[in-house]
């Protein structure tokens, strides 16, 4: 047999070229993914009468997030597939306020890259809704104040709805858990005095000559944190003054109008003999 040529190797059979090692640990990271993106950081949750903000940083350069809502006893939904920015509504997904969620912020490099393996992701805190939501500013309707000072208001009203399309309000979700906190003083006085009510309605025995500054507060009693809720309007009442301020004004007007009328006939007098 001929002798071989001193640093030749014989061809593959096959035809084909090895691949340098290289260029195999190349193409494994393309089908692996980018397990580098950078995952969200301060992720909190935003949450007032059961509309629940989710809320993180930074903002993503080159790659997405994507929101997953994980119950202990419920399926996990998607929210705000592939986006770029760092807030999420994710109040559809907590409709059983009961449950505790954990929210997971998935980061992405584009459309069809997460489909080998896990993208990396950040894990927010537990939230139940139903215990941390804030409750928000009751609406007040309507006072009158005599002896007793008389006030009607509206609870908060949440984001989900009735099958009548009608919205819920934090009565219709906490039942007998809530209750409302009136809070009440003398007009230019610092002393506050409080009453409680489960009702809509507040009646408090007050003295008719003074008025009166006041605002409300939902409480939940039953809470271990945020049992109470924001503040309403303060309001002030105005007993005896609403006759006496209307003459008063009255009277104010007409002065200033015969003030103003004098004086543009004493322009004119001075105005006539300066000509002359």
């Amino acid at each position: 047999a001929a002798p071989r040529r001193r640093g030749l190797r014989p061809r593959p059979r096959s035809g084909r070229q090895e691949l340098p090692t290289v260029q195999l640990m190349m193409l494994f990271s393309v089908f692996k993914g980018n397990t580098e993106l950078p995952t969200a950081v301060n992720i909190t949750w935003s949450s007032i009468n059961f509309k629940t903000i989710l809320q993180w940083q930074p903002k993503p350069s080159g790659y997405f997030y994507t929101v997953e809502i994980h119950g202990q006893t419920s399926d996990t939904k998607k929210k705000c597939t592939l986006t770029t920015e760092t807030e999420c509504d994710v109040t559809d997904a907590l409709r059983n306020v009961k449950e505790t969620y954990t929210a997971h912020i998935l980061s992405v490099q584009s459309t069809g890259m997460d489909n080998f393996e896990e993208p990396p992701f950040a894990s927010s805190e537990k939230f139940t809704p139903y215990n941390q939501t804030v409750l928000g500013k009751p609406e007040i309707q309507h006072y009158t104040q005599d002896s007793k000072l008389n006030i009607v208001f509206q609870d908060p009203l949440t984001p989900y709805m009735f099958p009548n399309g009608s919205f819920q309000s934090i009565r219709d979700i906490f039942k007998h858990d809530l209750e409302y906190k009136l809070y009440y003083w003398k007009d230019q006085s610092s002393g506050k005095k409080d009453a409680t009510t489960k009702s809509n309605t507040f009646e408090i025995s007050v003295d008719n000559k003074n008025n009166y500054c006041f605002y409300i507060q939902a409480i939940i009693p039953s809470r271990r944190e945020n049992r109470t809720g924001q503040e309403s309007m303060v309001l002030c009442t105005s007993v005896g003054r609403t006759i006496l301020d209307g003459m008063y004004l009255v009277n104010y007007v007409m002065l200033s109008l015969a003030l103003q009328e004098k004086s543009a006939l004493i322009f004119e007098y001075i105005s006539y003999f300066l000509e002359v």
